[in-house]
């Protein structure tokens, strides 16, 4: 098994290189779109799941490339992955993610501290975050039983697919929800609305594990 520390590094780098796709992307979009909301979300929706599709690439063989503390937990809920291991790999997505939305601040000349300002809240998007971090879930575990190399491209078209059919555009990661509330721009999230979000993703997430022995079982020695 690749070291902890190479594995940590996998997880920083690539949740990092995730927010500023999702931040510079957004701030770019945003600048471009002449004020057209539909194209500005597209021009941030390209980026991100195409960023996916590398990350997982790369970073797969070293660390599973889960860039997601819902990812990491519902592995070590499936017994994949230590609870230590999983307490490390979550607080590494949360630095990576910050230091992410840092960077992309920087690469577009913004300040670089920044609390979010913009609203997201409500049941529809608090079911829609359920329903996005369920369906990612289900995504990786099914690709995962029966087609393993086809998981870097499932997830980013997954996630691709599910920025236009959710209300609150997919964040699907509690991660890149507490980064998001550090930039106010086009991608962000006001700081009350991210515990809603974590624990709507949290249950999505527990709703994949219970369902996915339904259709894939788990393999026990």
């Amino acid at each position: 098994m690749t070291p902890l520390s190479r594995r940590l590094a996998a997880e920083a780098l690539g949740t990092a290189f995730l927010l500023a796709a999702v931040v510079g992307s957004g701030i770019m979009a945003q600048r471009l779109a002449g004020g057209n909301d539909a194209l500005a979300l597209l021009g941030n929706t390209l980026p991100t799941g195409a960023i996916l599709v590398v990350l997982i690439l790369i970073f797969g063989p070293i660390s599973g490339a889960h860039m997601n503390p819902a990812v990491s937990i519902a592995f070590a809920l499936r017994r994949s992955l230590s609870w230590p291991d999983t307490t490390a790999y979550i607080a590494a997505q949360i630095i990576g993610g910050v230091i992410g939305v840092w960077i992309a601040h920087l690469m577009f000349e913004l300040p670089v501290w920044q609390v979010s300002l913009h609203v997201r809240s409500g049941a529809g998007q608090w079911l829609a975050e359920f329903v996005a971090t369920f369906g990612l879930v289900l995504t990786i575990f099914g690709c995962s039983a029966k087609a393993p190399a086809a998981v870097p491209f499932a997830v980013g078209l997954y996630i691709t697919s599910a920025y236009w059919f959710t209300a609150s555009t997919s964040f699907a990661n509690p991660a890149v929800t507490l980064a998001r509330a550090l930039s106010d721009t086009f991608a962000g999230i006001a700081p009350a609305g991210v515990a809603a979000f974590i624990a709507a993703q949290i249950a999505g997430m527990l709703a994949a594990v219970a369902l996915a022995p339904l259709f894939w079982p788990l393999k026990r020695p």
